[in-house]
């Protein structure tokens, strides 16, 4: 009998002898590559089948020609700030001209300010995702403080209902454990259960979980034992993103921050966790049924 368990790895059998990955992946967490080089090298060099282009305003020709250039392994997300002239105006029309989501939403302010609330508001109208950074601390002074006010996200997720919200970065994945430390980006060492992310997963069917970047990786290396159980627990919740730096999906020309990457692809190596740690069905969830029902991405 041919399940669709069965078939979907049928149909990924070239990229399965490629890659040995346990199924399709799709990233939905790639932003627009510049100075000539293709997004298209980074996903194929990592073994994944389509990417989410995370692209602000101002990049949209760029994520844009990606598309028209590779029909069928792209779409886009559209981002700019709500606050300054025309950026809620140009969402907006973004989403009118077919970017699927909202995102990456990286700017100096508070999640609950009146402007993001607009913009909450505008995507449960075009039933189009917001993902939002969550940072608090950073080494360098500008990479701090974005959407900030994290510990009371929650009452964004019981105002905006109809909103579909996806955590991502350094203060959403420390805050799988509790009481996270202040200041620190990446925490080492085992998880203390109760943390808000953790917990929030569970409670609001609007929020969803990015596993990309360093923060989604050590997320999942810190605590081994903790990180099987929360993507077993979270298995309807979480997507595999790669938000990596590197050209060719093989680590050449990345930067990534944690000490374990460096000279790796950091979302093959989010990948090869994802493998480590769960059943394959498991990883075809994360790594594609997830994003392809949320997203309404064509399989």
């Amino acid at each position: 009998m041919l399940t669709r368990r069965r078939f979907l790895v049928a149909s990924a059998a070239p990229l399965l002898a490629q890659t040995s990955w346990p199924s399709r992946v799709i990233d939905i967490h790639l932003h627009p590559r510049r100075d000539g080089v293709s997004s298209l090298d980074h996903v194929s060099g990592a073994g994944m089948e389509k990417a989410v282009l995370l692209t602000h305003l101002r990049d949209a020709d760029r994520a844009k020609e990606q598309l028209a250039k590779h029909p069928g392994r792209f779409t886009w997300f559209v981002a700019a700030d709500p606050s300054q002239p025309g950026g809620f105006a140009g969402v907006a029309q973004a989403l009118k001209d077919g970017a699927i989501g909202i995102g990456e939403m990286k700017t100096h302010t508070a999640v609950d300010a009146k402007d993001m609330r607009r913009l909450y508001d505008l995507a449960a109208d075009h039933k189009a995702p917001v993902l939002l950074h969550f940072q608090e601390a950073a080494p360098f002074d500008k990479e701090a403080l974005w959407n900030t006010g994290y510990p009371q996200f929650d009452k964004i997720l019981k105002a905006h209902k109809k909103t579909t919200f996806i955590g991502h970065a350094n203060f959403f994945w420390a805050s799988i454990s509790a009481n996270p430390p202040a200041g620190e980006e990446y925490p080492a060492g085992p998880v203390q259960l109760g943390g808000l992310t953790d917990r929030w997963l569970a409670d609001y069917p609007n929020l969803y979980g990015d596993l990309s970047a360093n923060s989604g990786n050590n997320a999942l290396s810190r605590d081994p034992a903790f990180a099987r159980a929360f993507l077993q627990r979270h298995q309807n919740k979480l997507m595999f993103g790669s938000d990596c730096s590197c050209k060719d999906g093989n680590g050449t020309g990345g930067s990534p921050l944690l000490t374990r990457l460096k000279g790796k692809c950091v979302g093959r190596d989010t990948l090869g966790l994802l493998q480590q740690f769960t059943t394959p069905e498991v990883f075809g969830k994360i790594c594609w049924d997830n994003a392809h029902h949320l997203l309404r991405v064509s399989a």
